[in-house]
C-alpha cells in the first residue's frame, strides 16, 4: 500500500494568540516537510487547491515543482485540481512540466471541488457544475493520449490539431479521479477506468463500501481490469508518540477550523465528543500512535475491499513545523512498515 501526506498549506490563526505564521515561512516549512516525507520513505505528497485566505495552495503545480527540485523519489500530486474551473490544456502542460522536473514522479488528482470559490473567481457558473467537469475531463484524457488533438466543447475554444507541449517523461501521466460521496462520480471513474481517490473526512469508512462497489462494477462492465481500478483514501490524520498526545495536539486546530467552516455551511460548532467519535475504531480519523493508526488503515482497507493508497490530511491542525515533521517521520518509519508488513503476511497466508 502506498502511504503519503496531503497538505492544503494552511495558515490558520492560533485561537489563543490570534497570530498567523507569515506565508513565506509557512511555504518554507512545507517544502521542508515534503523533504522529510521523501527521506523517511513515504510514497506520495499531495497539494490541494483552494482560493481563500486560510490556504496557500492556489497554485499546486508551482509548489510541487519547487518540491521536485528538493526530493529524490516521492511522487508529487495535486489533491485535488479543480478541473471544472481550469483549462485542461494548461493543467496538462503544468503537470507535464512537473513530470520533467521530477524525472517522472508527477500525478494529477482531478475533481469538481468541495470548496467552490474557484467557480466565480474564474467566471464559471455553479449551474454547470457537472457539465464543466465531464467536458474538461474528456479533454484532459484526450491530451494524455494524443499530442495533436481535434476537439470541440461548450466551455472553451475548440482545438483543431494544435500540438500541446511539453509531453511528460512518463508514457502515461497518472490521473486519479477525486470524489466525495456522489454515486455518479464513483460510476464515472469506473467507466473511464481511472483510479479513485475518496475524500473521507467524517463518518466511517464502511459507509463508502456500496459506492466503491459501484465503482468496481462500472469499471468491470466497461471492460477495465481490476488492476486499473485502484482505490485510494484521503483521510484526516495525525500520528504522535501516544494516542493521547496525538489527539491533544490535533484537536485545537481541527475544532477551530471546522467551527469556522461550519459557520459558512450551517453546521454546529465542532466538539471534543465529535472528535473522539471520529478517532474511535468506528470513526474515519487516522489519529493516534503508529500501532493504532496502522491497525485502523488495515481495517479501512478491509472495509473497502482493498485500498491501494492512503494519504493523511493534517492541514486542519495548527501545529509548529516540528510537530508536523515528527508526525511525518512516525508515519514513514512507524505506520507504513507496520501496514505493509501485515499486508505481506496476509498475502502469503
Amino acid at each position: 500500500m502506498e502511504i503519503g501526506i496531503d497538505s492544503f498549506v494552511a495558515t490558520i490563526a492560533d485561537p489563543l494568540t490570534g497570530r498567523t505564521m507569515p506565508p513565506e515561512r509557512r511555504m518554507e516549512d512545507l517544502l521542508a516537510e515534503i523533504e522529510t516525507a521523501d527521506q523517511v520513505g513515504l510514497d506520495v505528497f499531495g497539494i490541494g487547491e483552494h482560493h481563500r485566505k486560510e490556504f496557500l495552495d492556489s497554485a499546486p503545480a508551482v509548489i510541487l515543482a519547487a518540491a521536485a527540485a528538493r526530493t529524490k523519489r516521492i511522487r508529487l500530486t495535486s489533491a485535488v485540481t479543480v478541473l471544472s474551473a481550469d483549462d485542461p490544456v494548461r493543467v496538462f502542460q503544468d503537470f507535464a512540466t512537473l513530470d520533467l522536473i521530477s524525472k517522472g514522479r508527477a500525478e494529477i488528482v482531478v475533481g469538481r471541488g468541495s470548496s467552490v470559490e474557484a467557480y466565480p473567481l474564474f467566471g464559471f457558473s455553479m449551474n454547470d457544475y457537472d457539465a464543466l467537469f465531464a467536458e474538461k475531463l474528456d479533454l484532459l484524457l484526450r491530451l494524455r493520449e494524443e499530442t495533436h488533438v481535434t476537439w470541440r466543447g461548450r466551455f472553451r475554444a475548440p482545438l483543431s490539431g494544435q500540438g500541446v507541449f511539453p509531453r511528460p517523461q512518463q508514457e502515461k501521466l497518472p490521473i486519479w479521479l477525486g470524489v466525495g460521496g456522489t454515486p455518479q462520480s464513483f460510476m464515472r471513474a469506473g467507466a473511464l477506468g481511472l483510479p479513485l481517490m475518496i475524500a473521507i473526512i467524517g463518518g466511517s469508512f464502511e459507509r463508502f463500501r456500496p459506492l466503491v462497489d459501484l465503482y468496481r462494477q462500472a469499471g468491470h462492465k466497461a471492460g477495465h481490469s481490476s488492476d486499473a481500478l485502484k482505490v485510494g483514501v484521503h483521510a484526516v490524520g495525525f500520528v504522535g508518540g501516544t494516542v493521547r498526545a496525538a489527539k491533544d495536539a490535533f484537536f485545537p486546530g481541527w475544532a477551530h477550523w471546522f467551527t469556522e467552516l461550519g459557520r459558512e455551511r450551517g453546521w454546529p460548532p465542532a466538539t471534543r465528543g465529535q472528535f473522539e467519535a471520529m478517532c474511535s475504531p468506528e470513526g474515519a480519523f487516522l489519529i493516534g500512535d503508529p500501532e493504532t493508526v496502522a491497525e485502523k488503515i488495515l481495517a479501512a482497507s478491509k472495509a473497502l475491499g482493498d485500498v491501494s493508497r492512503v494519504t493523511f490530511q493534517m492541514s486542519s491542525a495548527m501545529l509548529e513545523t516540528d510537530a508536523m515533521q515528527r508526525s511525518i517521520e512516525l508515519i514513514g518509519t512507524g505506520v507504513a512498515p507496520l501496514v505493509n508488513t501485515e499486508r505481506r503476511s496476509e498475502s502469503h497466508g
